[in-house]
């Protein structure tokens, strides 16, 4: 237990509580919230704080609600506790040497215990005394008493202990109950140590009021602030506003729902009430202001970063209603204590918080996200014209990622959603690449604002693009350093060169690649292909990775299985090639990133999710196997009675040709209702993980062996996916809009008017080898087809017996003026059915 202390101090795990009434006995305390939460704390040896145990609690703890019901009032005795419920119930717990309970026992009860012989009357008053009990029955006039006799305070003309509750021996009930309701007085019951008092008093007396609430908002008082204030009541009005918005409490407790409308682990505030408040008081221009000075004075100062309780962490539910804080002019000095308060969190206070986080609408956790994203950028922006303090981005940045986290498990918003895309302009992603790689930590730099916008700590603000860029910045820092190292070293290469032959291209690839196994081969790619045209940075490359993976990744040629028709491919549980194929595969893969290329490689998300440490599940197996996944999900699905009977299935399946136990004696164990997500996961697992483990191993360890992993874990898989399969996004009307023209040829050219048409005609697939022929590829990487821009030209010494040719490097096309549809049809179709080859 904690010592003595001789000051008032603050329960620190109570603030923010809206507290209602407290009361304490000899060694323990119990406080009841206007929601009507009870909390107990102190000595506990005999129950007497209803929490099921008799360990002593140094901070408050909320005590179960008895049988559902709302309790109103409280009272402590020396150690046992009574509570007294909206329907006139009375509940006692602690100890019950002396009968004390009512339980008709000498018993001590550790949780609060429904005291049955008043259960016909409706108790409207309860005191506790050291060892007694008193409860008054406002309807009947009677008091009952239950306890310890010895001293004669129960009002029974006699000394003996009562173990269950009787009437008091009273001159006359019938003027008791006649006083109570002719005249202006209330009977007020006192228990002391050893007597009790029966006070008269005045109504109106302080001492009667013992409910007094604390200061709240309601509907009257929000209809006169904003109604017609003079400027002589303005001084009043404010500080009533002051009192209100300077405590958490306060705030709280004007907008609670009603008891039957919050449910456990639920929100208890009204959030719809709480707004339409708001935009009330947003209505006199005065008001905003003063709430404002009080929530940078007084809130931040008082939110209750330390209490575990639900209702007291409600306050910052209610934060971002307030339309100051939504105020650009407010992002420093509301947003930014806001979240350092939520960053200052105990572990299991945050906890709390993000469980509410977690049940919110999607609009609400919205609103959270962007007025957090607009402070961050408003600190950004800011960050060079004035000094400003790091750790605030820090505490925003800190605190989107909380709600990312949040996010990840509830899925209510997109990734899109937390990016930051103002963020892209201003970091050195060589920099950034240079720190990941180095896993240098960031706190302990020099302040600077890439110190904090830092892809490692906070990958999830940054979108696509940026993560390319850091991605393309660690290619372009890798290749400067071989650069400088062929400086010193000339017989250093600093580029990776392949040279191959069309008729064998997967066997000379794999040929080279063996030579190079053991090298670094995080280098700028150069291909060349046997009689065309010598090494090329770029559309011979695009080719490349075009033509070996269009190659490689065919059904007939076996290196993985398409479960589905027209489906992802995945690897085999036994294949024909020895794993080094996949190895290779894998290095193949990472080339494609390290070199900025994309290719159709028509793995699933699963691929994605395992090279980033995810877990693959049964969505994952809808995209392989749509039937399969789509089954199994039916699994998860059907409730039924006769489940067994239905599918009549057991733990033993059948994959790529086999069969196999999913358990010891699969065949034998049947899939019940029981067992079913069992059986569901291990299916997957078999699939994705367990049955492709040594030749799946076999390809990341190739495909890192040219990407840095550090580097891809800032992806999402989504974004990984994209980045090396490319994206498909034909827009062909503005294709055409963005194109360029030279050497004679203009926008309204004849030639050029045929061309446009003649493409439009084409099939998707046609217009697909039209985009191999001029860049290399069918793919496109992030930048969709609106971005992408032909330039044709025509040199003059070209008529129409001339082909079409292209420069892959620049998406170049040089179109002979022909004269005709005809002969722009053929050539067309000269060209994307001939694309193969340079030089």
């Amino acid at each position: 237990m904690m010592n003595s202390t001789t000051t008032p101090q603050v329960v620190g795990h109570l603030a923010g509580v809206p507290v209602a009434q407290i009361s304490a006995g000899e060694a323990h305390s119990l406080a009841l919230s206007m929601s009507g939460s009870i909390y107990s704390w102190g000595k506990n040896d005999c129950g007497q704080l209803g929490l099921g145990h008799m360990d002593d609690e140094d901070f408050p703890s909320l005590i179960e609600e008895p049988d559902d019901q709302e309790v109103e009032f409280l009272t402590c005795g020396g150690s046992h506790s009574a509570l007294l419920t909206k329907d006139g119930l009375v509940f006692t717990f602690g100890s019950g040497k002396c009968g004390q309970l009512g339980h008709n026992s000498v018993r001590d009860e550790p949780r609060p215990h429904l005291v049955t012989e008043l259960i016909d009357y409706k108790v409207t008053q309860i005191a506790c005394g050291r060892s007694h009990t008193l409860a008054y029955v406002s309807d009947s006039g009677m008091v009952f008493s239950f306890g310890s006799g010895r001293e004669g305070q129960l009002g029974n003309c006699g000394t003996q202990n009562q173990l269950k509750p009787l009437p008091m021996k009273l001159p006359s009930k019938e003027d008791l109950t006649f006083e109570q309701h002719s005249s202006e007085k209330e009977l007020i019951l006192v228990a002391g140590g050893n007597q009790s008092i029966l006070l008269w008093m005045k109504k109106e007396s302080s001492y009667v009021n013992l409910r007094r609430k604390i200061t709240t908002l309601n509907e009257g008082t929000v209809k006169r602030w904003i109604g017609g204030v003079s400027t002589s009541q303005q001084h009043s009005t404010k500080r009533e506003i002051r009192e209100i918005f300077s405590f958490p409490a306060c705030l709280t407790g004007s907008f609670l729902k009603t008891r039957q409308a919050a449910e456990p682990m639920f929100i208890h505030l009204d959030l719809n009430k709480a707004r339409d408040t708001f935009k009330e008081l947003n209505k006199k221009d005065w008001i905003a202001p003063v709430i404002t000075t009080c929530l940078m004075d007084n809130r931040f100062r008082n939110l209750p970063v330390c209490s575990p309780h639900q209702e007291a962490l409600e306050v910052f539910l209610l934060l971002q209603e307030y339309f100051v804080m939504q105020d650009s002019y407010n992002w420093e000095s509301l947003v930014v204590p806001f979240a350092k308060a939520v960053c200052k969190m105990r572990d299991q206070s945050l906890g709390v918080l993000e469980t509410y986080w977690a049940s919110w609408e999607k609009s609400n956790f919205d609103k959270l996200v962007q007025m957090l994203k607009k402070a961050i950028v408003s600190q950004v922006v800011s960050w060079e014209k004035t000094d400003i303090d790091p750790t605030h981005i820090q505490a925003l940045l800190e605190v989107l990622k909380k709600l990312h986290r949040v996010n990840q498990t509830t899925c209510q918003l997109s990734e899109n959603a937390f990016h930051v895309n103002e963020l892209s302009d201003l970091l050195n992603f060589y920099s950034q690449a240079f720190k990941i790689i180095k896993q240098e930590n960031i706190w302990e730099t020099p302040v600077d604002i890439e110190n904090f916008l830092n892809f490692s700590h906070f990958p999830f603000v940054f979108n696509t693009m940026s993560k390319i860029k850091l991605l393309n910045a660690e290619t372009s820092f890798k290749n400067i350093q071989d650069r400088w190292m062929m400086l010193a070293e000339p017989h250093m290469a600093p580029t990776f060169n392949l040279k191959v032959r069309r008729s064998h291209l997967i066997v000379d690839v794999f040929n080279q690649l063996s030579r190079y196994e053991n090298e670094d081969l995080r280098k700028e790619l150069l291909i060349s292909f046997s009689g065309e045209i010598d090494y090329d940075f770029g559309g011979v490359r695009r080719e490349f990775f075009h033509c070996v993976f269009e190659e490689m990744t065919r059904p007939d040629c076996g290196m993985f299985v398409y479960p589905e028709e027209a489906s992802c491919m995945w690897f085999p549980i036994r294949s024909e090639f020895e794993e080094k194929k996949y190895f290779f595969f894998g290095v193949l893969c990472g080339l494609l990133l390290f070199n900025s290329n994309v290719a159709n490689v028509p793995f699933p998300l699963a691929l994605f999710k395992k090279l980033l440490d995810q877990t693959p599940s049964v969505e994952d197996l809808k995209e392989l196997s749509p039937t399969l996944g789509k089954g199994l999900q039916t699994l998860l699905d059907d409730e039924g009675d006769d489940f067994e009977d239905v599918y009549g299935i057991c733990f033993k399946i059948h994959w790529d040709k086999s069969h196999v136990e999913l358990i010891p004696n699969g065949s034998t164990i049947m899939v019940n209702q029981t067992n079913k997500r069992e059986y569901v996961s291990k299916y997957v697992d078999y699939i994705f993980n367990v049955a492709v483990k040594e030749v799946y191993e076999a390809f990341q360890r190739g495909f890192y062996r040219v990407c840095t992993k550090e580097i891809i874990d800032v992806f999402h898989p989504e974004e990984l996916k994209n980045v090396l399969t490319g994206i498909i996004d034909y827009d062909w009307k503005t294709f055409e809009k963005n194109a360029q023209y030279c050497q004679g040829y203009s926008k309204s050219h004849h030639t050029i008017v045929m061309f446009w048409e003649a493409l439009h005609k084409l099939t998707l697939e046609e217009k697909k080898k039209f985009l191999v022929f001029l860049t290399g590829t069918d793919r496109l990487q992030t930048q969709s087809l609106r971005n992408m821009k032909i330039t044709i030209r025509c040199p003059e010494y070209f008529d129409e017996n001339y082909p079409m040719t292209v420069q892959t490097c620049f998406s170049t096309l040089t179109l002979p003026k022909y004269s005709t549809m005809e002969r722009m049809e053929e050539a067309l179709q000269v060209a994307i059915n001939n694309n193969r080859g340079f030089g």
